[in-house]
Parts: structure tokens; sequence; C-alpha cells
């Protein structure tokens, strides 16, 4: 049997909670029956809600937190303000090593800016990035940096590279996943010079992870390789347009089976396939972009989705504990650094 986890979970964080957050531990714990939760967040809220959910009444601690970080809050405010928050708090059971991870639907600005004060960044890592699953033809990929960092020079770029290839290996089960830079073509002269500097540095490199090179926008959803590593401008842009597109299509679809009763006859037959592809593109499914480079496991997830989401994201920080990622990411950075030069010293920006 695998060895008991015990993850912490803001749960005042996101759009529907705390509600949301118990459906979804309570979907989460019927495929990990070896999980426990530390819930944060309003105990008179709480403890009604876990006495009508039997498989969480004895797998879930409630902790008060007495306050909770809004959706606008800045993060420096919630910084200093936030001491007592559940998402601070559920943080800050992660570094006492009360819990093996924490997971949170609220606010993605204020969670990034308390987990790398409390928990700070691995040992050779200088910026954590955001990382998260694609679905592709070949099957899922995984992209970072999703939003953490806006700008990025050719050093950040090589972390992610480091880390990604590392979180493809844990979560994925891919043993030598491929790299490859987000470029806005395949040939080395173009590009910024952080993308140019970065391959040059990854070409020369002895890496544990085979370098593709440098590939394109329709090369995310064609699966060309297992990792792609990018700014977060551009990595948060290609989610959102990979969203919006997905709904677009899902809006077209809809309408043109409500066309007529012909159509509609058609979407019966169709229906079974119709399913399964939902099944497969379902973002919800998705749902979990880890914070990488911490010196923890850290899951932010999606704060509109619902209970089958964060059941996910859950799912995320588990495999991450299992697969003792942060353990992964401090050998990874130590062999590249006993491997090739030491891994590029961040800007000091």
């Amino acid at each position: 049997m695998p060895a008991p986890i015990t993850i912490a979970l803001d749960a005042m964080g996101g759009d529907k909670a705390p509600a949301l957050v118990l459906r979804g531990a309570e979907i989460a714990r019927v495929r990990f029956p070896d999980v426990h939760f530390i819930l944060f967040g309003d105990e008179a809220k709480l403890r009604p809600l876990i006495a009508k959910r039997r498989r969480l009444k004895d797998r879930c601690e409630v902790r008060h937190a007495e306050s909770l970080i809004g959706a606008t809050d800045r993060p420096a405010q919630a910084l200093r303000r936030g001491g007592q928050s559940s998402m601070r708090r559920a943080i800050d059971a992660v570094a006492e090593g009360e819990a093996g991870g924490v997971v949170s639907a609220g606010n993605t600005g204020a969670l990034m800016a308390m987990a790398k004060h409390v928990l700070k960044t691995v040992r050779g890592i200088h910026r954590p990035a955001i990382a998260s699953f694609f679905p592709t033809l070949r099957g899922e990929s995984t992209m970072l940096d999703l939003g953490a960092n806006i700008e990025c020079d050719a050093d950040n770029l090589v972390e992610f590279a480091v880390m990604g290839a590392a979180f493809a290996h844990t979560a994925l089960g891919i043993q030598r996943p491929t790299v490859g830079l987000l470029n806005v073509g395949v040939e080395e002269v173009k590009g910024n010079d952080a993308v140019k500097q970065a391959a040059q540095i990854l070409r020369r490199a002895n890496l544990s992870f085979d370098f593709y090179g440098f590939v394109e926008g329709n090369d995310i959803a064609a699966g060309t390789v297992d990792v792609i590593v990018t700014d977060g401008f551009t990595g948060n842009v290609a989610l959102k347009a990979a969203e919006g597109t997905a709904q677009l299509y899902t809006s077209f679809l809809r309408a043109a089976f409500r066309r007529s009763w012909l159509s509609k006859l058609g979407y019966v037959l169709a229906r079974p396939a119709l399913k399964a592809l939902r099944e497969q593109v379902d973002p919800r499914v998705y749902n979990g972009a880890m914070f990488v480079g911490l010196n923890g496991v850290v899951v932010k997830s999606h704060g509109g989705t619902d209970a089958k989401g964060f059941a996910s994201a859950i799912g995320v920080a588990v495999d991450m504990i299992r697969g003792r990622y942060s353990d992964l990411i401090v050998a990874e950075c130590e062999r590249f650094n006993a491997a090739n030069q030491p891994l590029p010293q961040a800007a000091a920006s």
C-alpha cells in the first residue's frame, strides 16, 4: 500500500469555496484512499459541510483561519497582512512538515508570493515557474512558464528546461523527455536574444533530457516535444488562447447540432464519439498547475473550476509528493552543475 499522504487545503480559496473544495476533496478520496487532508478556513463554515460527507469525516482535520486572501488582493498586501489567512497557514503547514503539499484555488499572485517567501526556491534555481499539462495528438505535454515570470533571460529559460524535464519525468512518467524552446520559427537566427542564448547553452550542455531545439505554436497541440519552455508572458497568452479556442469550437459544435431536426438526429448517433472527445479535452482533467522550483509541493487550481477539476489538482499534488519531485529537482541541478558549467546566475533584477 502507498504511504499515507497529508495535503493542506486552502479551503477558502476559489470562486465557490469552501463547498467546492470539500466536494473536490471527497472525489479525490475515492481515487486516493490513503490521503489525509488538513483544511484551513472558517471553522464555523467547514464543520457543518464536513458532517454531510462521510468520506471526509475521519480523513480530515480542520484548522481555523481568521482571514482569507481575496481575488483582488495584491501579492505585497497578502504578504504583509495575510499571516493568519487560510492560504498562508496552509503553506506554513508544508514548511513545518505537517503536510507534503498544498492545494489552493485562490489568488495566483498571492499564492506564488507567499509560497516563495515561506518555502524558498530549490538550491540552484533562482525563479520558480508555473507548469501544467496540455492535451496533444500524442498524449500529453508539459508547458512552463505559464505566468509567474513575465520577463525572462536565457538563464531563466535554461532553469525552466531543467525543471520542466523533471516535472514531465515525475508527472507523465517519461524517462528521457524531449524539450523545446517556444519561438517564432525553427531557424537558429530567429527569436530574441534570450531564446537564442538559451538554445546555445542547452545544445552544448550534458543533459538528462533531449533538447529538440526551437518549436512553434502549432507544435504545442501536435505534441512535437514533451516539454515546451517559454517566458511567463508568452506561456500565459498561449494557455488562454488554447482555452478560448476550445470554448469557441464547443460553441460552434453545439450550434451546429441544434440547427435542424436532421442535425439533432446526427447528434444522437454521434453521442458516444462526442462523449469520448469531451472527456479527452475536458479542461478539468488537466486542472492543477504546479509551482516548480520551490522547496515543497504547491499546486494552483483554477479558481472557477468545479469539484472534479479541484480533485484533479489534488491528484497533481499527490503525484508530485509520491514522485519526490522536490528531491528530483535538487538532484537534477546538482547533476547539471557537475556535468556542465553551473546553472547560469539569474539577472540581478
